[in-house]
């Protein structure tokens, strides 16, 4: 791949640049998951809210917000259409009634445990397309990439 950074008189080429093939790569592992957790009524957002809440004990909006990486607002709208479909349900807080916990049903519990196997299959098929220690150091270098990007994108 051509360094298009340090050639500011060529035409930028997006098949060269390294946020495309960042993107087309978590578009098409994005599209596979979401294909199988369809089948049990599942999109990515609602698998990782339920993640969130099922095997990390967040119980807060906020930080189901931060753990996805997705923001409020959208949390927000997926945790009404959550509580709606049965998945999660708010409870007042022990101490502070105004405060809202959310809180995984049966029926959540349940949708983790059949899409368990679905992102576990998803991991494998990526897993398996590299060699040994090839995962480890994507993931390195992808840390790098997200830690070093600023949340926000400069004024134009």
């Amino acid at each position: 791949m051509t360094d298009q950074k340090t050639q500011p008189d060529t035409p930028y080429r997006l098949h060269e640049s390294l946020g495309y093939h960042l993107s087309l790569a978590a578009r098409l592992q994005e599209r596979r998951l979401d294909e199988m957790l369809r089948t049990v009524g599942l999109n990515r957002t609602t698998w990782c809210i339920l993640l969130a809440v099922a095997n990390e004990g967040l119980v807060q909006p906020s930080d189901i917000a931060g753990f996805v990486g997705i923001d409020r607002t959208a949390t927000s709208r997926a945790l009404r259409g959550m509580e709606a479909a049965g998945l999660l349900a708010r409870q007042s807080g022990k101490e502070d009634k105004r405060t809202r916990r959310i809180v995984l049903t049966e029926k959540g519990r349940q949708a983790v445990i059949k899409a368990s196997p679905f992102a576990r299959e998803n991991g494998r098929l990526l897993v398996a397309l590299l060699e040994d220690g090839e995962v480890e150091e994507l993931k390195r270098m992808l840390r790098v990439l997200i830690d070093g990007t600023p949340a926000a994108l400069p004024a134009l």
